[in-house]
């Protein structure tokens, strides 16, 4: 008997751990009862997990495309774990976004830069959206240290202004609106320039992965050095546990919060910046599409850790990619989409917290 057990581990043969088992077993449910949904209300399942696999991950396109998506969510999620490290939650991703799609535009298109050298036609409008997210989120730390103001109404309120001047920018002839050559002149920008345009990381049309992808990386690994082994990220770590016994410690808490929130945000205005130069090219109402809202989800999910905004956000991009293509090519209705990939994402959050307790008893 003892013998049999010994050679158990000989094998090679291990169970996988219940930290990968549970969520695969939760979000493989939420897809069955998602697709039994579907079936309901009448959709053709056949048409529909077909739709999806082809708009996920069925060519070079649809796998570039998820993966700039990816990019897009997981610079919010990296700024939502960093401020969330000094136990500040910054919702304010939509309108960080919004502000670095149309500075970003602005300078893109009237900046001068489409004929400068060296990669500055590129680097100038992405900074001009970084720096906008990054005032976005800083005008939120100021009103936390100077008024008192919760950070989490006061970014959530900045996403609706922000917003809104976006679609004030492109209303209006005088700030960005295209000239109107004709009546039915649609209310967005013009197309930026294509030297400022972010470069394919292929030089392949037929896939359009940008060089945002490669930025992303080096972003996330820089995250999760500064959380782990940075005084920076020792010090937010110690606001989030207590401000006041901080600042006894003669940590400059108030700066600090401005800094985390202005950073945060700046990962925003990047992401911004990057949808619009890398992807869309123009700038309309709405452009954002809720990927300020997603990147949320993916920050929360990761629990703080810089692989795990890439893991969720990886996964997210390529659920959009599908869950699109299923709209359009299965025609499954658009709500119904929403609801299965929120079912997925409760699912995760309570395999997430299952996990947490079964440790806890372990």
């Amino acid at each position: 008997m003892s013998g049999a057990a010994s050679s158990a581990p000989a094998s090679g043969l291990r169970i996988p751990a219940p930290g990968v088992v549970i969520p695969l077993a939760a979000i493989a449910a939420s897809f069955v009862v998602g697709f039994a949904l579907m079936a309901l209300t009448g959709s053709n399942i056949g048409a529909a997990i077909g739709a999806f696999a082809q708009g996920a991950f069925g060519s070079a396109y649809a796998i570039g495309t998820s993966l700039n998506r990816a990019v897009a969510l997981g610079l919010v999620g990296l700024g939502f774990i960093l401020a969330e490290r000094a136990n500040l939650i910054n919702v304010g991703g939509e309108g960080q976004i919004a502000m670095g799609g149309i500075f970003s535009t602005a300078v893109a298109l009237y900046g001068g830069v489409k004929g400068l050298p060296y990669g500055l036609a590129v680097l100038l409008p992405l900074l001009a959206g970084t720096l906008a997210g990054a005032a976005w989120g800083a005008l939120a730390g100021v009103m936390k240290i100077r008024f008192g103001t919760n950070e989490v109404i006061s970014t959530l309120l900045l996403n609706f202004i922000a917003i809104l001047l976006v679609y004030w920018s492109v209303q209006s002839v005088h700030l960005l609106r295209q000239p109107a050559s004709f009546a039915g002149t649609l209310p967005q920008s013009l197309q930026v320039p294509p030297s400022t345009t972010l470069p394919l990381l292929t030089g392949n049309p037929a896939d359009p992965l940008h060089i945002g992808a490669a930025v992303a990386v080096v972003l996330a690994i820089v995250t999760a050095l500064v959380l782990r082994r940075s005084a920076f990220g020792l010090r937010l770590k110690a606001i989030g546990l207590s401000p006041t016994a901080s600042h006894r410690a003669g940590i400059r808490t108030d700066a600090l919060m401005v800094s985390v929130l202005a950073l945060s945000g700046a990962f925003g205005g990047l992401a911004g910046a990057m949808m619009l130069l890398g992807d869309q090219g123009y700038l309309t109402a709405g452009f954002s599409s809720g990927y300020g809202f997603d990147g949320l989800v993916v920050g929360l999910l990761a629990r703080g850790s810089a692989a795990g905004v890439a893991a969720v956000a990886i996964f997210f991009g390529f659920l959009r990619s599908g869950g699109i293509s299923m709209q359009i090519s299965a025609h499954v209705p658009a709500a119904l989409v929403t609801i299965v990939q929120g079912m997925i994402v409760v699912a995760i959050a309570g395999s997430a917290i299952l996990i947490e307790r079964m440790g806890r008893r372990a």
